[in-house]
């Protein structure tokens, strides 16, 4: 039987992570030859070295492509494209995937986009369609018209993909494949997280995720400096998450840095994604601008204070409260949705059941030469 090849791209723990169930139920598939091409920060030590969870998982890694992670600047992430596109491209070539699949909206899945186009690979993506804040959208959209086929979280993207031009027959709402395996991943119980940081049991925690706007990167340490002045004003003891290396990302982590020695702030370079979504569950707050609090917190009715742009068009769970910037209202806003409490869980972006779907879909999509040749609709 002959194996459809599929690589899949990969730059960050986040997108990783959101992918750990479905790149397991490939790779068990016997149809399928899956390899995996990493780059980004998962080859940075300051960003936890993240391959190693690749490697340990046990994925082929078709190809590791370094890029330059020491400066946080819009001028070294668009410079940064341009070796990806060239590393991309080689391995592109040397592999002949049958399938480039990608997840999201960040900058490594574009170049990867642009290479799989002038190498005539069929490209599948996932999460197109949404909306959201800051350099995010466009760059998602480009990804989406570079598409061949598409697996959206829901069905509001999926309708949007088509008025985009999408053809309605190559537009599938899958689900979030983040939440595959979400409930059962959360599996460290709260005293032992709390335990293994020194944490007091009695006061709130609140999960700090704050990354960097790239339209907004000479206020992003004020913005920090703030988040966690409203957080500790409130009473919370913080568990805060260092930022990823979009531009202004030196910034969120000098801010945190200069925190570090508050008695209520823990400072953290990497969770494995299983202790992430753990802190996730039994945090008492989420708060900052991560797409984790806007698709997958709302599984655990966990409250999320959203601040900013960054998430700022997303389809939203019950569980989220938006404010618009930090400021000195924000220590209120907190205190109010501790007072809420935890919501029912309930989510938007899926029934946690994508992995299946999109291996059976992976499967089934024509790849003949008629299906790679990409025109709009309409």
């Amino acid at each position: 039987m002959t194996k459809r090849r599929i690589l899949y791209v990969t730059g960050t723990r986040a997108d990783f992570g959101l992918m750990a169930r479905t790149l397991k139920a490939i790779d068990a598939d016997e149809g399928f030859a899956l390899s995996i091409l990493v780059t980004g920060m998962h080859l940075s030590p300051v960003y936890g070295s993240t391959v190693n969870e690749i490697k340990a998982a046990g994925f082929r890694i078709a190809a590791e492509v370094p890029v330059d992670l020491d400066v946080n600047t819009g001028t070294a992430m668009a410079r940064n494209l341009g070796t990806m596109l060239i590393g991309f491209t080689d391995v592109i070539e040397r592999e002949r995937p049958d399938i480039v699949l990608l997840l999201g909206d960040r900058g490594e899945m574009l170049a990867a986009a642009i290479a799989a186009t002038h190498e005539n690979i069929a490209i599948v993506h996932i999460h197109g369609g949404e909306r959201s804040g800051t350099v995010d959208e466009p760059i998602r959209h480009a990804i989406s018209k570079l598409a061949h086929f598409h697996f959206t979280s829901t069905e509001d993207a999926r309708q949007r993909l088509i008025r985009m031009g999408e053809r309605d027959d190559r537009v599938w709402a899958v689900g979030a494949p983040g939440l595959d395996g979400l409930r059962d991943g959360a599996a460290v119980p709260r005293a032992e997280l709390f335990a293994s940081l020194r944490l007091d049991p009695s006061p709130p925690v609140a999960l700090l995720v704050h990354h960097p706007v790239v339209q907004d990167a000479g206020s992003m340490a004020r913005e920090t400096e703030a988040i966690l002045a409203g957080l500790f004003a409130a009473g919370c003891q913080v568990v805060a998450l260092m930022p990823n290396s979009d531009a202004g990302g030196e910034h969120v982590r000098a801010a945190l840095q200069a925190a570090a020695s508050h008695p209520d702030l823990r400072l953290v370079t990497h969770f494995p994604r299983g202790d992430f979504i753990s802190w996730m569950a039994a945090a008492d707050l989420m708060i900052g601008n991560s797409s984790a609090g806007i698709i997958e917190a709302g599984s655990f009715g966990t409250p999320v204070v959203n601040i900013g742009s960054r998430q700022n068009l997303r389809e939203r769970n019950r569980n989220v409260t938006d404010v618009a910037q930090a400021d000195e209202g924000l220590s209120r806003s907190i205190r109010e949705v501790l007072a809420r409490g935890r919501l029912e869980p309930c989510n938007v972006y899926g029934d946690g059941a994508s992995a299946p779907r999109i291996a059976a879909l992976l499967a089934s999509i024509p790849l003949d030469p008629q299906a790679l040749r990409k025109f709009n609709a309409y």
